[in-house]
């Protein structure tokens, strides 16, 4: 088990860097949401303030780079890489599944140097939701949280990636009465994270019943893991997991729409991820009523070249940030989050057929 975990772990990260598994025809809905733009905006760009804090912690910026890997070889250097580049820039990191190395002791250390590189940053442990359904308890999570001595941990529900993986774990039922006990049991605050097909206000609210202490909504219209499984299967020649994954690549809830969704619904921090990849969709993100942003392919991307990559990928999406909060008036995260906002389009007709006053977005902050 542990060494087909292991291989599945260094396809994904190989896969990621190769092919194209990005969502086709469904976009994050970031395109439907404008800012109203401030010919006066009467701040100095110089003294806008980014830092946040969020889970009793201060982040420098509202930004943290999403679970990416952990439990194979190649995982320990990506880890390292990007831990050291969060602590130098005061920001947060999720690492991959920890799976692997919960089952062998020896891929430990490929989640230990997160730890080790950034002793003051915010770290988030990681653990799959079917795994709690399927024989994973208590232990394992405080086992994963000691491991990197994590400010949290999310458990990871990805029930689209195990219908369409060939080894893939379907049975999820049961798993939010597991996700409740184990958020009771624990000190730490649980995360609840999907994993590139959004989370809806249903779920979202059944969460925060269940005791999480934070939702990381990862939408469609970034990364999709059905394409990455796609792509593993044809590759294995496996022609009825290609099929599934060719036909639910698109599956999912836009990422913009899983935010509000979810943000309008629950009172717990809202972490907006999937398919973020730029300041413009961070600040949009923000706007739209997450605590946090996260984004993961374009900083795997920069982390396989180096540390210097990883730190300046990151620092031209906080200075992007930057630029958008000057030019909406906004001083503060805070004050982001109350500037106002029109959303058309495809987004805007889901959330009004959803029950959602889109229109409360416009004409907030008017004087």
């Amino acid at each position: 088990m542990a060494k087909e975990t292991r291989k599945r772990k260094a396809d994904h990260i190989r896969i990621s860097l190769n092919q194209n598994v990005q969502a086709r025809n469904t976009t994050t809905g970031f395109e439907d949401i404008h800012f109203i733009h401030k010919a006066l905006p009467e701040i100095d760009k110089q003294k806008i303030d980014l830092s946040t804090t969020v889970f009793n912690h201060k982040f420098a910026a509202p930004l943290i780079v999403g679970a990416i890997t952990g439990g194979t070889p190649e995982a320990t250097k990506i880890n390292a890489t990007i831990a050291e580049a969060v602590e130098e820039l005061g920001l947060g990191m999720g690492v991959g599944s920890q799976r692997a190395a919960i089952e062998n002791k020896k891929f430990e250390k490929t989640f230990v140097v997160a730890r080790k590189k950034a002793p003051t940053a915010f770290l988030i442990a990681n653990i799959g939701g079917v795994q709690l359904v399927n024989g994973y308890r208590l232990k394992e999570v405080k086992k994963a949280i000691k491991m990197i001595e994590a400010d949290a941990i999310a458990i990871h529900l990805n029930p689209l990636q195990e219908a369409v993986q060939p080894e893939g774990q379907t049975n999820f039922r049961g798993v939010l009465e597991k996700i409740g006990e184990i958020a009771k049991e624990l000190e730490k605050p649980v995360i609840a994270k999907e994993t590139g097909a959004g989370i809806a206000a249903e779920e979202a609210k059944r969460l925060e019943a269940a005791g999480v202490k934070g939702i990381d909504v990862s939408g469609a219209g970034g990364t999709s893991f059905a394409a990455v499984e796609y792509h593993r299967a044809k590759r294995r020649e496996k022609s009825f997991q290609r099929r599934l994954g060719d036909v639910f690549w698109d599956w999912g809830i836009p990422t913009a729409i899983s935010i509000v969704e979810s943000s309008q619904t629950v009172s717990v921090p809202v972490i907006a991820s999937g398919g973020i990849r730029d300041g413009v969709d961070v600040a949009k993100a923000l706007a739209l009523g997450a605590s946090l942003s996260s984004l993961s392919q374009p900083v795997l991307q920069a982390a396989v070249k180096g540390v210097k990559e990883t730190k300046n990928a990151l620092s031209l999406l906080i200075e992007e940030l930057r630029n958008v909060m000057f030019l909406a008036g906004a001083d503060s995260v805070q004050t982001l989050r109350q500037v106002p906002l029109v959303i058309t389009g495809k987004t805007a007709e889901w959330l009004k057929m959803r029950g959602f006053r889109v229109e409360s977005y416009a004409r907030r902050g008017r004087d």
